[in-house]
């Protein structure tokens, strides 16, 4: 079915790339979306979402815009994420169907010619699920694999296990995701919350083309406080019930003591393990009031209502363009 029949304007395919530093990578992965969507048999655009490189990255983009019709760029005023250059991509596109790649070719272009054959049976959600993990250490797959695990036993929203942001999105589902406001966005958790009909394509994830990964440890930790502070409360029940436990134990513990003092010759002794404890349990509220923490740094974040990101420029859009986008 066309784009212009399914009423999405005249573009049947957008392919999103977010780029950060990825000066050694963007030509290659240009060459390669070209060359799998030219046997798409529609009409694409290829949209790089520059997010504030500091490399040659944006002047090469630019240049690819030159080039090649096919080709547009936004750029960010500063970094601002990896979610938020997504989102901006997904704002722009203007296909019937739109996918999301990261330029690291990491995950084979190719593979989107399956999600577009499954899409034309009727899904609105294709996503890449991945068999396996080509270049990753062991430290990576195993947290990747219990990260996935955790999250779907923690959150009421059911979330693939081993499939990230490489997926295939029907027009439908990408305007419900212009919806959402909100600002700390976990995009893949998003895309499972608004539900549509949602299959997978499997695939083998290759080792990175070249640079360096953009996704440190410290990132990553960040990215799952988001994904679970974004999709569940259960961490703030969990609190509550730490903190009961903890109190009732202590309740306890003080009659003991205090039926010793009374009615027994017993000298409760130790004062090393009765600073223990306190640093125990003052450890546990410190964590508590951490978690809350995290919450409320989240609400204040929606209250700001600040954009999510900031367009600098772009290329190869025409009139597109402003000083900022938010969903």
């Amino acid at each position: 079915m066309s784009a212009r029949e399914r009423g999405a304007g005249v573009l049947d395919y957008s392919v999103v790339v977010p780029l950060y530093n990825e000066e050694e990578v963007i030509a290659e992965c240009y060459r390669r979306l070209s060359e799998t969507m030219g046997q798409s048999g529609g009409e694409y655009e290829l949209i790089f979402v520059n997010d504030g490189s500091r490399d040659r990255t944006m002047e090469l983009a630019r240049a690819l815009a030159r080039e090649d019709g096919h080709v547009k760029v936004i750029s960010f005023s500063r970094n601002f994420g990896h979610q938020p250059a997504i989102t901006a991509g997904m704002n722009a596109a203007a296909g019937a169907a739109v996918a999301v790649i990261d330029a690291d070719l990491q995950d084979p272009p190719s593979v989107i010619l399956d999600m577009i054959a499954k899409w034309k049976e009727g899904y609105e959600v294709v996503y890449g699920r991945r068999v396996k993990r080509r270049g990753e250490t062991l430290f990576k797959r195993v947290t990747a694999k219990v990260f996935y695990r955790a999250l779907n036993a923690l959150t009421d929203v059911h979330l693939p296990p081993d499939a990230g942001d490489f997926r295939l999105l029907d027009r439908k589902v990408i305007e419900a995701l212009r919806s959402l406001p909100e600002r700390n966005r976990y995009v893949r958790g998003l895309v499972s919350w608004v539900g549509f009909r949602q299959a997978a394509v499997d695939y083998v994830r290759e080792e990175r083309f070249a640079g360096v990964t953009k996704y440190p440890l410290r990132k990553m930790l960040r990215f799952a406080a988001d994904a679970l502070t974004s999709f569940s409360h259960k961490p703030l029940k969990l609190s509550a019930f730490v903190g009961g436990l903890l109190s009732f134990g202590s309740f306890a513990y003080l009659i003991v003591v205090l039926c010793l003092a009374l009615f027994t010759d017993v000298t409760v002794a130790g004062w090393a393990s009765l600073a223990a404890i306190t640093l125990f349990f003052n450890g546990i509220i410190l964590i508590m009031l951490g978690i809350i923490g995290e919450y409320i740094g989240r609400i204040y974040d929606e209250t700001k209502a600040r954009p999510l990101y900031i367009v600098g420029e772009t290329a190869g859009f025409g009139g597109f363009g402003g000083a900022s986008a938010a969903p």
